[in-house]
């Protein structure tokens, strides 16, 4: 395994290395180790050290922007994410060499990948010979598929697609740290994909050696043989660090409010830096700290609908998550959409907050919805080695506050904590603030608003929005 020569950025751990040697010799695999080991990096590791490009991403529609940095922040090559802009000329930016990778999510295969369906009636179901695809797909190599899972369903659209275009690819990488959901007959589609199933005898024999959840051992045996990869976190603890944190970028829904809320405050700002006088400049900088606050609402209320593609994501892992949010707009739309979550805000009383902090830590619920200034410091959440922030404080200490219910006594996990930021928003500004502020974080003093009062941050804030303009 040592023998693995990479041009990676940066060097993988020892299991990563493990399963990129893996991915190289076997080339069409699964990798399935549990969330939080790296399964990008050990994809983007296969497919890099191959030079297996130019590679397609399918993967969540919450995760598009993740997988085109990571691939830029890991390898020396270029990603796009495909949307209506470059619809037709993916094709020509690949084969010139612009780009060298390709992002798509699930729900666009269609749109970007198929010419026609050919089929008797709308009212049957078409299957893959009725598909025809665009011909621009013979120029990938490798596929990943991320979230494999998803492609359970032999009859779905989603996975008639992606078996259509993984066809004749060498490199076929599945992700996945659940591929089996609720039976053996989840993998059959994935096994499909991956140009296995045949090795298994078919789809008919394998319905009848394992359809119903039989000779699962020789199963597991097999597919480890043949074709999956798969590590614990509690395995592979000893080369992980206490914590670990992850930024997930995200698109806003709401882009042209935003914008306009945007250039609102660069004008304000700009009468502010102008201005000479101290006592309308202090006037003024409260009222730019309102509309720095303005912004931030806007990026959360935004990113609601790329947080719930997360959390379903996530969740798809049946591993538990807390989550942590601010605004009771947002908890109240994330309650609505996974109605079995419990919940600590502040609109709660004692009682329960303490029935919802059972349920989580019993094991009765996956998903625990944080309100910052509610669950951020006394609870105990150790029943889950995942936080993920929609929102997050102004400063560095309530972060760690934060991510610390579940990083305290009684964990036994490597703690790894998801940050969504909204593309091209001041969340990177935030962010990138509170995270260079780590030393004297305790030194920043608030207003009961949670508004950063410290001139210096509040400096800083204005340069740093503005050049990031």
């Amino acid at each position: 395994m040592d023998a693995l020569k990479h041009n990676l950025k940066i060097e993988p751990y020892q299991y990563q290395r493990e399963g990129i040697c893996f991915g190289l010799d076997k080339k069409r695999l699964l990798i399935g180790d549990e969330p939080g080991l790296g399964k990008t990096l050990q994809s983007i590791g296969i497919v890099d050290t191959a030079n297996a490009y130019p590679a397609l991403v399918i993967c969540p529609s919450s995760l598009k922007i993740n997988w085109q940095r990571e691939f830029e922040k890991f390898t020396d090559k270029k990603a796009l994410v495909l949307d209506n802009a470059s619809r037709t000329a993916w094709p020509y930016f690949l084969q010139m060499g612009m780009f060298h990778v390709a992002i798509v999510n699930y729900e666009s295969l269609r749109k970007y990948f198929v010419w026609d369906i050919h089929r008797a009636s709308k009212r049957v179901a078409f299957r893959l010979k009725d598909v025809v695809f665009n011909d621009a797909i013979k120029v990938f190599r490798s596929v990943i598929i991320d979230e494999s899972h998803r492609v359970k369903d032999p009859g779905a659209q989603q996975t008639i697609f992606t078996r259509g275009i993984v066809e004749g690819k060498d490199w076929r990488i599945l992700l996945s740290g659940t591929p089996v959901v609720n039976r053996a007959e989840d993998l059959v589609a994935q096994l499909s994909i991956m140009g296995r199933l045949q090795e298994f005898g078919g789809r008919g024999k394998f319905l009848a050696d394992y359809g119903e959840n039989d000779n699962l051992d020789e199963l597991s045996r097999q597919l480890y043989d043949r074709c999956m990869i798969r590590r614990e976190k509690t395995k592979v603890l000893t080369q992980l660090p206490d914590k670990t944190r992850t930024d997930l970028y995200v698109d806003i829904s709401n882009r042209e409010e935003y914008y306009l809320a945007q250039a609102d405050l660069a004008e304000y700002l700009r009468q502010y830096k102008e201005c000479d006088d101290w006592e309308i400049r202090r006037k003024m900088r409260m009222e730019a700290l309102v509309k720095f606050m303005t912004l931030r609402s806007l990026s959360a209320k935004g990113k609601v609908k790329q947080a719930i593609d997360f959390v379903r994501v996530f969740l798809d892992s049946d591993k538990p998550l807390i989550l942590f949010c601010s605004y009771h707009e947002i908890v109240d739309e994330l309650c609505k959409a996974f109605p079995d979550a419990v919940r600590v805000t502040g609109r709660d009383n004692a009682t329960s907050k303490q029935a919802a902090v059972d349920a989580f830590q019993s094991g009765k619920a996956k998903l625990i919805i944080c309100s910052i200034k509610a669950a951020g410091v006394g609870l105990t959440l150790t029943a889950s080695s995942n936080v993920a922030f929609i929102e997050f404080p102004w400063t560095y200490a309530d972060c760690l506050q934060c991510e610390d219910r579940a990083h305290r006594i009684g964990q036994k996990d490597n703690v790894t904590c998801y940050y969504l930021i909204g593309r091209g928003t001041i969340d990177g500004v935030l962010y990138n603030i509170i995270h260079r502020k780590k030393s004297i974080a305790n030194q920043i003093m608030a207003t009961d608003d949670d508004i950063p009062t410290d001139e210096l941050y509040f400096n800083e804030l204005v340069t740093m929005f503005f050049n990031d303009l």
